[in-house]
């Protein structure tokens, strides 16, 4: 294999990758992250992980650590348009010449990860690499696919914090929400703090018996903290802060729980050393973004975005649509990777659409929408409201658009994928 030689050969290596390539393990993270003399240890991190809300949570994460002033480093997946989303300081995407270098230090220090490193193994350790390069002071860090053995769990955590657990993944993770969890509480580390948000039965016995096994402080939702949403504001009440009346830069009902996630976390972090205010806390929250949930692209019709991919995220999808646009015309552009469970997530949300246009998706998983088409019918019922499917992203989002008109809304749903194309073309991004 010719390696690399310079940044824009190995962000070409890099990009050339398969995103959908998986092999749970840290062993192969491990060897290459003690070939470049641990650069993970160099940074302490907010390890986070779950099914739904981990991005919202590491989104209000680093806003408020940044809002204090800290340097911070971000590292979230998948990616909507560039794979330089996925690494940012301070909130800035990792330039392509930055990205190029520490996938060259990587390749350098072990020519062995050329073959052996999946795509998201690589970039997560080129991620630790940069983070330690630039001298953060500390790092949020999501992982990408369950926790036990994701290749994030190789990072220095002060606090590890779970969001909502739900089903997804069942081939890698489990078919019981308790095998689930399993592996999501795989990122917790003996005596390292950390938190949860309320969760099923099941799910929070699994991480309640992780946590007793290595002798970890697991703060509960509803135990050791709440956190509320209401007219006045979010409000969040823990061992240490006492908030009220603050707002939320994420829309939707949904982000309470991530907030309160975050700022648990936080809170647990301070308790280690780390000095965080309270106008840190509310200045973040405020400020935090995270473009594809409930993102609003402004227009004539409006385009809403939001990158629900199984049937929970779909079903707050579908609470948000009813507080958010209670009387607006839904005209739902819809793709779906084929191992989703896309029967439940239309069941959600084809009651509050006016028309479907089904769009085919860039990734060797996806679902072709001629699959769709005779689903979608016939729970629509009697062709009264209007599906079709399209041969590019595109052309369903002009046709959903021309279904809408002036005062209709066009939702892209369904899947990351799916939103990364609609906000490229919409925005021009990438």
């Amino acid at each position: 294999m010719n390696l690399p030689r310079t940044p824009a050969e190995a962000v070409a290596f890099l990009a050339a990758g398969s995103p959908s390539t998986i092999r749970l393990g840290l062993e192969r993270v491990e060897a290459a992250l003690a070939a470049l003399d641990h650069p993970e240890r160099k940074v302490p991190a907010v390890h986070l992980a779950g099914t739904n809300g981990k991005g919202s949570a590491a989104a209000f994460c680093d806003a408020i650590l940044r809002a204090q002033g800290l340097r911070v480093g971000l590292y979230t997946s998948p990616h909507l348009v560039r794979i330089n989303e996925r690494i940012r300081v301070n909130g800035v995407e990792i330039p392509d010449q930055a990205l190029g270098e520490a996938v060259l230090a990587v390749l350098a220090a072990r020519p062995e990860a050329a073959s052996e490193l999946t795509y998201f193994e690589l970039g997560t350790v080129a991620a630790l690499w940069h983070f330690a390069q630039v001298r953060t002071d500390v790092a949020v860090i999501e992982t990408g696919l369950g926790g036990r053995l994701d290749a994030t769990s190789t990072c220095a955590p002060r606090v590890c914090a779970v969001t909502s657990i739900s089903f997804d993944h069942q081939a890698l993770l489990g078919n019981t929400l308790g095998e689930i969890a399993f592996e999501k509480a795989g990122i917790l580390k003996p005596g390292i703090p950390a938190v949860t948000c309320a969760q099923a039965p099941e799910a929070l016995d699994a991480l309640v018996r992780r946590a007793q096994a290595i002798a970890t402080p697991l703060a509960v939702e509803g135990r050791d903290f709440t956190a509320d949403l209401k007219d006045d504001g979010f409000s969040f009440q823990g061992a240490r802060w006492s908030l009220q009346h603050l707002r939320l830069g994420l829309r939707g009902a949904h982000q309470r729980q991530n907030a309160g996630v975050a700022v648990a976390a936080l809170e647990q972090l301070a308790g280690t050393g780390f000095a965080l205010s309270e106008a840190a806390v509310k200045e973040g929250l405020a400020s935090a973004r995270w473009p594809g949930r409930l993102e609003l692209v402004p227009g004539t019709p409006e385009v809403l975005l939001d990158g629900a991919h199984n049937e929970a995220g779909a079903a707050v999808l579908a609470e948000a649509l009813d507080t958010l646009y209670p009387d607006r015309r839904i005209h739902l552009v819809f793709g779906v990777l084929e191992d989703k469970p896309y029967e439940a997530m239309l069941a959600k949300l084809l009651p509050r659409c006016a028309s479907v246009d089904l769009a085919p998706l860039s990734s060797p998983r996806a679902l072709a929408p001629s699959r769709l088409l005779a689903l979608v019918e016939a729970r629509f019922g009697g062709g009264q409201r209007e599906v079709a499917q399209h041969a590019s992203v595109e052309e369903a989002l002009l046709a959903a658009k021309s279904r809408a008109g002036e005062g209709g809304l066009v939702l892209c749903a369904g899947s990351l994928v799916l939103v990364g194309e609609a906000r490229r073309l919409l925005l021009g991004s990438g």
